[in-house]
């Protein structure tokens, strides 16, 4: 009986450390170099979205904070290498919707988005662009669709690596149009640009910004844009949904710590970059990347956020029939 009362006594005090201990570890985060891992190469839109928070962030916490870039499996070794760090604040990712469709995109599933990590805060979204290289003899998605029932399967897209962003909408523009286009995944962006300029591969769905160059000089041809709203830069580029109504598609990114981070310190980390993200010098530097930033919703929001967009890709990847193809 004394032992008893000795093992409920002991994990009542637990229970009441365990919270003190955390709300301690807040109070003194961060001691010492904060990570972001950027799942994509240097100089691509994760890249710089990472670097711009990097230096605001770090002024805000007053801490260092550095930027590695893992690239690889369409940013899926990335944030993988989040999955398992030590869940103590000092490790982060910044993802896009990968993080949504890898799970069911691969046999094995790489990380659960639901269970392998705590959501600190939605930071930008952006459309893209459908772009197609100078000789592929098209103008318009209307035209592209004719093009590609005619030659099913023989045009091919790239994309910077499979479950990327720009994998997915053009997975889901063959589902709502009933065409068949070849996937060309790259590890990247930039190998991905070199060979549509190249005209080795004949479209992609691309970032506007590093893309606005290209179609000025004539190297690239702009059909639409992924949203159903214009672009203010390019205003003379119609929506996808001109011609395929209903696409309305958005990438987002998020900042994202492993499961198990004290929520002290979560909620450090959300009001900071909250902050961060309402800063009009960062609402300049993204506009000038083609992003637009987010008043980032609760990590308790945060979690119903992405457990519903786990579920939509799942749907839309066993639609499109590439469910569990890696």
């Amino acid at each position: 009986m004394k032992r008893r009362q000795l093992v409920l006594t002991f994990l009542a005090i637990a229970g009441l450390l365990i919270p003190a201990y955390g709300q301690a570890e807040a109070q003194t985060y961060p001691n010492r170099p904060i990570r972001i891992i950027s799942p994509f190469p240097p100089g691509g839109g994760n890249d710089v979205l990472a670097r711009i928070i990097q230096g605001k962030l770090a002024d805000r916490l007053k801490a260092t904070i550095v930027v590695e870039n893992r690239p690889g499996a369409g940013a899926v070794i990335g944030i993988q290498a989040l999955a398992k760090s030590p869940p103590d604040g000092y490790s982060l990712v910044l993802s896009g919707s990968t993080l949504a469709v890898a799970p069911t995109l691969y046999k094995r599933q790489p990380f659960d988005p639901n269970k392998d990590f705590e959501p600190v805060a939605l930071v930008t979204h952006y459309p893209f662009l459908l772009v197609a290289t100078s000789s592929l003899p098209v103008k318009s998605v209307a035209e592209l669709i004719a093009q590609a029932k005619q030659r099913p399967g023989e045009i091919m897209y790239a994309s910077p690596g499979a479950a990327t962003s720009q994998h997915l909408f053009a997975e889901l523009l063959k589902v709502q149009t009933g065409i068949d286009l070849r996937h060309i995944p790259y590890n990247g962006t930039a190998p991905a640009v070199i060979d549509i300029v190249a005209g080795r591969v004949s479209v992609m769905f691309a970032a506007a910004a590093p893309s606005i160059p290209l179609l000025k000089n004539g190297t690239l041809r702009a059909l639409g844009v992924s949203s159903a709203a214009r672009l203010a830069e390019l205003p003379d580029v119609p929506p996808i949904a001109d011609t395929v109504p209903g696409f309305d598609e958005s990438n987002w990114s998020i900042i994202l710590a492993p499961a198990g981070t004290p929520p002290d310190i979560v909620n450090k980390l959300h009001d900071a970059i909250r902050d961060v993200m309402a800063m009009p010098e960062v609402a300049k530097q993204l506009a000038n990347i083609g992003m637009i930033p987010i008043a980032s919703p609760s990590p308790e929001e945060l979690r119903k956020f992405i457990s519903t967009a786990v579920a939509r890709w799942r749907k839309i990847a066993q639609q499109a029939g590439i469910a569990g193809m890696h």
